[in-house]
């Protein structure tokens, strides 16, 4: 039987081994989502929001211990996963509080005595999710899920074993059913099975472009929905008119946040002419500065990567940016010795002809590229295959609004970093994905929104939605 390690990033060490499910529980667990779906659907509003806010309840309670599980499986500074744990709790608590009003039913003008849309749920859910965010990518989907009453299956990457099976513990200990949320220890392998078994109603992934359309294509020869949040390549851009200090500042968090591997971390920081040797020395001096070490220390800014494959392609990527003629103004080489880590890095001028130019690099790397004026800052912002996110810095509104129209991006931020939040929709375009989550948005993903119609007064009389007009 396969099996599946939980190594910790800092030292290499394996911490724990787990066997993946066998088929024969495969099965039983995929049963139970299916027959936990009928009754949980109708469990109330008010029920399923009391459960919800349990579960943010266990969250705040446990969230040392389950920060430093994160921690342990894969890097992340201690601080940040305690408070990736608190956020979590948040968008438990968003949705218990709207998920109800969010899905009401809207009446519509049409020639029938009432016509109006419903949101039903539509059954077991498949979630397959990456390490980097390995609680909270995973309660952004499962809290709008299960408030809209489908039931969800987890397929969580196979090297955070411990997270997975911790968050299944968060949802039975705050008193959802047994099959509402359910891990499953399987590998890569096994997904397009479970996607294609008519007991799934759709699936969402978060990850790599690979893995997105692996999922979405399997999902689509048997016509399922599937919502997908893939890689990124942020761009950062600055302008003239722009509070430099701050922009430095932000610049410094928003590419080694997680210690730089976040899907809308910025990457690529385009920089206008104007300003740019300011920027530039500025922005070295501040990545120059950071703690690299023990992810459990209170003092480490930036952690080790995840794991010694990650550290490799790291290493090879800057290579080649360097050999296709960027120049390299920090680090550039793996830290070596014990653990996965690399040390922030700046690399300027990367030449389009570079893969580096258009890839995702995902740990603490920065690319720097001067821009003559505006035209030519939106242009090399979009000149990659991505389009989650991106940041703007500049106080002209005329600029602002040219960035917000045209750049290719799910999100746009204007003198602040890029960050997900439950009142606000999250997601990408271009081979960023599509789809979104979070926000009202993200709840009706996966409902049926059902139009009704009653044509004659008789029988309108009396139905839901009549408060609604």
């Amino acid at each position: 039987m396969a099996t599946m390690s939980s190594v910790n990033p800092a030292t290499g060490e394996v911490l724990a081994r787990f066997d993946e499910i066998t088929d024969a529980e495969l099965e039983r667990r995929l049963a139970l989502a299916a027959a936990t779906f009928r009754s949980w659907r109708r469990v109330p509003f008010a029920d399923r929001a009391q459960r919800m806010g349990r579960a943010a309840e266990v969250l705040e309670a446990r969230k040392d211990a389950l920060g430093r599980t994160m921690t342990l499986e894969m890097g992340k500074t201690l601080r940040s996963a305690v408070a990736e744990a608190e956020k979590c709790a948040w968008v438990c608590r968003f949705y218990a509080e709207h998920a109800e009003r969010f899905l009401a039913d809207e009446v519509l003008p049409s020639s029938a005595a009432r016509s109006y849309t419903r949101c039903l749920p539509i059954g077991p859910v498949l979630a397959v999710m990456p390490w980097n965010f390995p609680f909270w990518q995973v309660f952004r989907f499962a809290a709008p899920a299960l408030m809209a009453g489908n039931v969800g299956v987890l397929k969580h990457a196979s090297n955070v074993p411990q997270s997975a099976l911790a968050i299944e513990a968060v949802f039975r200990e705050a008193g959802f059913p047994e099959g509402c949320f359910q891990t499953l220890l399987v590998g890569s392998s096994r997904v397009q099975r479970i996607v294609e078994d008519p007991r799934i109603a759709a699936a969402t992934l978060t990850g790599s472009e690979g893995a997105g359309s692996a999922v979405a294509s399997a999902a689509g020869r048997v016509i399922k929905k599937t919502v997908l949040e893939l890689g990124g390549s942020d761009a950062f851009a600055v302008m003239p008119s722009a509070d430099l200090d701050a922009a430095v500042a932000t610049a410094v968090t928003a590419r080694t946040i997680n210690n730089g591997q976040s899907c809308i971390a910025a990457k690529r920081f385009v920089i206008h002419e104007a300003v740019y040797d300011r920027f530039e020395q500025a922005f070295v001096k501040r990545m120059a500065a950071l703690k690299v070490g023990d992810p459990l220390d209170a003092g480490t800014d930036v952690g080790p990567v995840v794991s010694e494959a990650e550290l490799r392609k790291l290493a090879e990527q800057v290579d080649a940016a360097v050999k296709a003629g960027g120049r390299l103004l920090l680090g550039g080489a793996p830290a070596g010795g014990r653990g996965f880590y690399y040390p922030p890095t700046v690399i300027a001028d990367v030449p389009p002809t570079s893969p580096s130019y258009r890839e995702e690099i995902f740990g603490p790397v920065a690319l720097l590229f001067r821009a003559r004026n505006l035209d030519q800052a939106i242009s090399i912002a979009n000149d990659v295959p991505f389009g989650l996110g991106s940041s703007v810095w500049t106080r002209e509104p005329a600029e602002r609004d040219r960035f917000v129209d045209e750049l290719e991006a799910g999100a746009t931020f204007v003198n602040a970093m890029v960050a997900s939040d439950p009142r606000l929709p999250f997601g990408g375009v271009k081979r960023s994905g599509y789809g979104r989550e979070l926000a009202r948005e993200g709840i009706r993903e996966f409902v049926n929104l059902k139009t009704v119609v009653l044509q004659d007064a008789a029988a309108a009389a009396g139905q839901p939605g009549a408060a609604m007009e």
